[in-house]
């Protein structure tokens, strides 16, 4: 009884058009009643409590991060880097979508900010070029959800403060996948650009071109290896990584390449704040919820229900990736991680999965979800920067979405494919 209460009321406040983080507020209260234990302080001081957490504070500041670096100059060159290497050849500026968008959200750490960012420098030179709008679009917003997996994914750091997982871990497990997914788009998009005239080019590979875009790009470049590395070493928290991206976009966007304007720091720090407190009070609202489906007992009700399928991992892991699919089309990531975290962790404790494994597998799979309709915030924002409808682009987007969704599928029958990369990173 208490999960249908729970999910009506949810359902019934998003259905009423109440955002996110109130519906979240609400269904909350309405285990509260349901309980007979309705305390306003209670709720005040979940909250509170909530967002008082130390590697939230990471937050913020990779946001700044990115809006800095996108100011600063350093996307720009990531681009130009990219299309030195590979712009010759056949596809070549799709290929420099996807080494862009890696990059980018080894920086960025949101999917959101990387796709505009890539979108926003691409789709004009491909549409000059004489490339399909709307598959392009689509190759772009896939590769934008690489951000949520790859360090330093905002989702990852939000998923490990609620599952309680170590972030650092998280982080360095998500480096593998992200590069397979990165690859897995470079063979989709290959297959592709064959059926493209546009797609050939009649440029020539120019190593001094290549050599100047590398000696101009490489303060940017540098940026994923210093907070990776970083990490790695034990040099600093995933939340100090954070300070240590913002000054050092901030010093290279002012004082290596001199595009980032004193004056427009009040503007970008307004910015990061107001995406900032949207994901914060998201948070805040979701661990009040989340504290009360423990109280409720919701997760033992949800263990009971997958307890057929406890004792084969891999089909318990294909059940729950097939749940979060079918959900991830309603709801955008960040709601969904704050929702399901809570309910499915002690089910995954209790099969005695890798619980680093499975939030990276969890985050990967709400990335996909960035791109499926009818929600897929990801294709919101690449319909508006290329000036396609988002019927168009959801039809460029099908051949890499299907490829990335085998990948992930790949991964719950191969555990190792990620487990293995992880023994060595960490």
């Amino acid at each position: 009884m208490t999960i249908v209460v729970f999910v009506g009321s949810l359902l019934g406040a998003m259905a009423l058009g109440m955002p996110i983080a109130f519906s979240l507020l609400a269904s909350g209260i309405a285990l509260m009643f349901h309980l007979g234990n309705f305390d306003t302080q209670i709720i005040a001081q979940s909250m509170l409590e909530g967002v008082n957490n130390y590697p939230l504070m990471a937050v913020p500041f990779f946001m700044l991060a990115g809006e800095l670096m996108n100011a600063g100059g350093l996307s720009s060159r990531i681009v130009k880097v990219a299309e030195a290497a590979v712009g010759h050849v056949r596809g070549g500026l799709g290929y420099v979508a996807i080494i862009a968008a890696t990059v980018v959200a080894s920086i960025s750490g949101s999917a959101v900010a990387d796709t505009a960012a890539v979108a926003a420098l691409l789709i004009p030179m491909m549409r000059n070029a004489g490339y399909d709008v709307p598959r392009s679009a689509g190759l772009i917003a896939a590769g934008g959800i690489i951000a949520p997996v790859i360090p330093p994914s905002i989702a990852i750091v939000v998923f490990g403060v609620v599952a309680q997982v170590s972030i650092t871990k998280l982080f360095l497990t998500g480096i593998a996948p992200g590069a397979m997914m990165a690859l897995t788009l470079t063979a989709t998009w290959h297959f592709c650009a064959r059926k493209e005239q546009a797609a050939a080019t009649t440029q020539r590979f120019d190593l001094r071109r290549l050599r100047g875009a590398l000696m101009d790009g490489v303060w940017a470049l540098v940026l994923p290896a210093v907070i990776i590395g970083g990490m790695k070493i034990g040099a600093f928290t995933p939340t100090e990584a954070a300070v240590v991206a913002v000054v050092y976009a901030m010093a290279v966007g002012r004082f290596v390449y001199g595009e980032l304007n004193l004056c427009d720091l009040p503007r970008l720090i307004v910015t990061a704040t107001k995406t900032s407190s949207t994901v914060l009070f998201l948070v805040a609202c979701a661990l009040v919820s989340a504290w009360l489906i423990t109280i409720a007992n919701i997760p033992a009700q949800v263990t009971a229900l997958l307890d057929p399928f406890i004792d084969n991992k891999i089909l318990l892991m294909f059940v729950i990736m097939v749940l979060v699919i079918i959900v991830g089309t309603a709801l955008d990531l960040m709601p969904t991680v704050l929702i399901m975290t809570p309910i499915l962790m002690p089910v995954i404790t209790k099969a005695g999965i890798d619980p680093v494994y499975f939030g990276v597998m969890f985050i990967l799979n709400n990335a996909i979800g960035l791109l499926t309709p009818p929600v897929g915030t990801v294709l919101n924002v690449v319909a508006g920067t290329s000036r396609c409808s988002l019927d168009s682009v959801i039809a460029g987007v099908w051949p890499f979405l299907l490829s990335l969704t085998a990948l992930m599928f790949l991964f719950v029958l191969f555990p190792q494919l990620i487990l293995v990369p992880a023994s060595w990173l960490r």
